[in-house]
């Protein structure tokens, strides 16, 4: 009978990058800089933005459930500059769906100071959607002044 082959030890290596959740001084988490690198990558707040992604995603949830036509868009109208409430109104039900449609966390972008675009992605069931909403701030508000859904 032959006698088994004897495996190598093996030598227990360092890891090749520190680990990521390291401490700083402050008892902040450090994380690496990825901005810019990736397409999804996070955005940095800036001080002072009054929109946070929660209001951002209840405002698409709310243009989505218009464009399903479980919503009246009254009750966003003085979310949207007039020319774009007239658009609404006009798109009337563009996305058909069986249940409530329900909106994804939004990726944000801020091209300049004073415009944020936004794009979700619907659940509609079988199917999902996109929706890109762009608002500017005029004045102390902050308007939709474009959507796009596909």
């Amino acid at each position: 009978m032959p006698k088994p082959v004897p495996l190598p030890r093996l030598a227990s290596v360092p890891p090749a990058d520190p680990p990521y959740d390291e401490r700083d001084g402050g008892g902040h988490v450090t994380r690496p800089g990825t901005y810019g690198a990736l397409a999804l990558a996070p955005i940095p707040r800036r001080a002072g933005t009054p929109m946070d992604e929660r209001r951002l995603r209840g405002l698409g949830q709310a243009l989505a459930e218009i464009l399903a036509g479980r919503r009246p868009p009254e009750t966003v109208q003085d979310r949207l500059t007039e020319r774009a409430y007239r658009e609404l109104v006009r798109a009337g039900k563009m996305i058909d769906t069986e249940r409530p449609p329900l909106t994804g966390l939004p990726h944000v972008q801020r091209p300049r100071d004073g415009v944020i675009e936004m794009c979700l992605l619907v659940h509609c069931g079988a199917r999902s959607r996109v929706l890109a909403v762009r608002l500017e701030r005029q004045g102390v508000q902050w308007l939709v002044t474009d959507f796009e859904t596909a």
